[in-house]
């Protein structure tokens, strides 16, 4: 096996013309795969953010408690799960590229049965969410409206992660224009289910939860008739598997690690929201935060397509023993989310004067939001480079190496240096940000030190020794 590996490596054509040919053959690869996932990943956040806007027309409890709740629930919940379904981009696409095509719908399984228990005790923290915001220090009312709608999201978690799971799946068979068909019928449906429930049925803000649930498990079923149905997925979903349940301690080696990822930067951008509370001016503060978190967040949508997309380019081509195109897909990828990058951090500083004023009527938001734009500007591109060489790290399977990387920038350069700013310099909500931004060029060098140091024919064999160690067994039995 390595010797037929380190073969395949060795046929790669060194003359420029058939590079540059290569080069451009990459970039149109990634496109395809990054536009319908930009697209769709748009779209599955409006589901939450729809919801929201239903419940902003309840009254201002209703909004406080139903945002708190959201918010605890992505750090204690949606982020966890998220991020041990980023697993599947290096399991399914390794083992796609090596065409041991069955075992992607094993990976799935396992993924979902796991991500199901996980969801056992995040239920239970949900349930007493209300007395745990209320210990912390928060009104009791909020709390008490927050630990209601909480309780709703539960059917959503739940639905959320085999979701993820369908998703991943398809992601790195390179289907994913019906992953970004079903995220449009579900976004254009939404508003109708929140209405019934919210206005139509009388359910208020818990209805506004439970919508969400029924979104979700709308676009599940869609994902999930696909996958059973259309030949594209017939080798890769060969019915449910006894297998599953073996092999979850190799499923929790990456998928623990994947969380702790995700987990490291969610968190990190809470914090932020929590640190702007105890600033003078509080109000101020938090307002333009808000208004650059979900700035950010938008502008995060295209280097986070193109960051599944290399995570899937990266492990098909290294699941399929060609080392060199791996390489190459990752050079490629920098150079888009470069571009990327630039083109919206130029936008932000062209509009910095009049950003303000769409979320807000007040002078003072709008210049204080004015002054933050350059600054957030550097950190979309920053945030693009690492969302992609994350993407190049999750394909290679090395998410353990993210993990401890995204744990230093952040809790031990990030954030601390937030509190400098902030606190001690006195920097108020300039300075929270200029901790992140800290966070993300530690972060970003270190991942781009791991990718450039990376021993591409070693990941390679690595790849075929993880694929094949798992298909081998099922194999043998018959």
């Amino acid at each position: 096996m390595e010797a037929a590996l380190l073969a395949a490596a060795g046929t790669g054509r060194k003359d420029g013309g058939s590079e540059e040919s290569g080069v451009v053959c990459e970039v149109k690869k990634q496109l395809y795969l990054a536009g319908p996932l930009v697209v769709g990943f748009l779209l599955q956040n409006t589901v939450q953010m729809v919801s929201v806007m239903f419940v902003g027309h309840l009254g201002e409890l209703a909004l406080a408690s139903a945002s708190l709740a959201t918010s605890f629930a992505g750090v204690t919940g949606f982020s966890l799960l998220a991020g041990m379904a980023c697993s599947l981009d290096t399991l399914c696409g390794q083992a796609f590229g090596a065409r041991q095509h069955h075992l992607l719908g094993v990976h799935k399984q396992r993924a979902m049965l796991v991500l199901a228990l996980v969801s056992v005790p995040v239920a239970l923290v949900w349930a007493y969410t209300g007395d745990i915001l209320a210990w912390c220090g928060q009104d009791p009312e909020i709390a008490a409206g927050a630990g209601s709608y909480i309780r709703c999201l539960i059917p959503a978690m739940v639905v959320y992660g085999a979701l993820q799971c369908h998703v991943r799946f398809l992601q790195t068979q390179n289907l994913v224009v019906p992953v970004m068909l079903s995220s449009g019928a579900t976004a254009l449906c939404h508003p109708a289910v929140c209405w019934l429930l919210v206005r139509g049925l009388g359910l208020g803000c818990n209805g506004a939860a439970l919508a969400n649930a029924v979104s979700y498990l709308a676009n599940l079923s869609f994902l999930a008739v696909y996958v059973r149905v259309a030949p594209a997925c017939k080798a890769t979903w060969t019915g449910f598997s006894a297998e599953a349940f073996r092999g979850v301690p190799d499923f929790l080696r990456l998928a623990v690690p994947s969380a702790v990822m995700v987990c490291m930067e969610w968190w990190s951008f809470e914090l932020l929201v929590l640190l702007s509370g105890l600033l003078p001016n509080p109000k101020l503060e938090t307002a333009v935060l808000s208004i650059c978190l979900n700035t950010s967040s938008l502008a995060f949508m295209a280097p986070l397509g193109l960051g599944a997309a290399i995570s899937t380019r990266v492990s098909n081509e290294l699941g399929a023993g060609r080392p060199h195109a791996a390489r190459l897909a990752a050079r490629v990828v920098v150079l888009l989310a470069l571009i990327v990058g630039t083109s919206e951090a130029l936008v932000i500083v062209l509009v910095r004067d009049l950003w303000g004023y769409a979320y807000s009527s007040e002078e003072e938001v709008a210049r204080y939001t004015a002054r933050m734009m350059p600054v957030l500007a550097v950190s979309v591109m920053l945030d693009g480079q690492q969302c992609v060489l994350s993407g190049v790290v999750r394909g290679c399977g090395r998410q353990k190496a993210g993990a401890f990387i995204n744990l230093a920038a952040y809790y031990l350069a990030g954030i601390p240096a937030a509190l400098a700013f902030a606190f001690v310099r006195r920097l108020a909500g300039m300075g929270l940000w200029f901790g992140i931004l800290c966070g993300l060029v530690v972060q970003m060098l270190s991942l781009l030190s791991v990718t450039l140091c990376t021993d591409w024919n070693k990941e390679a064999l690595k790849a075929k020794n993880r694929v094949f160690s798992v298909a081998l067994p099922a194999d043998m039995e018959t």
